[in-house]
């Protein structure tokens, strides 16, 4: 699975489950997030750019050279700030104006 779910940060918004488009992703009884069939999930991260909690992060294993790296996004303010957090704790922040995404 390429997707990670911290369902304590969900605050049950339902934002995710509209952008996926696999449709994989639902709230259970108590509006927290589940992806039943994560074998399923293609990692488009979608449902990363909605979710205003951080709840969800894409898991860049070594297979896609992030070797145990964590990937989230928040939004502020019409900017995208893309964190990519490595195993040994360093960050990485890239900041896209969602105004301007293809800037670069």
């Amino acid at each position: 699975m390429s997707i990670r779910i911290e369902p304590e940060r969900c605050i049950g918004c339902g934002r995710c489950t509209e952008a996926c488009p696999g449709n994989l992703l639902r709230l259970d009884a108590a509006r927290k997030i589940t992806m039943p069939r994560p074998q399923d999930c293609w990692g488009c991260t979608a449902c990363l750019k909605e979710c205003p909690a951080g709840a969800l992060h894409y898991f860049l294993g070594a297979d896609l050279g992030g070797r145990g790296s964590t990937l989230t996004v928040r939004e502020e303010n019409g900017i995208d700030h893309w964190r990519i957090t490595r195993p040994d704790g360093t960050e990485t922040v890239l900041d896209v104006n969602k105004k301007d995404p293809n800037q670069y």
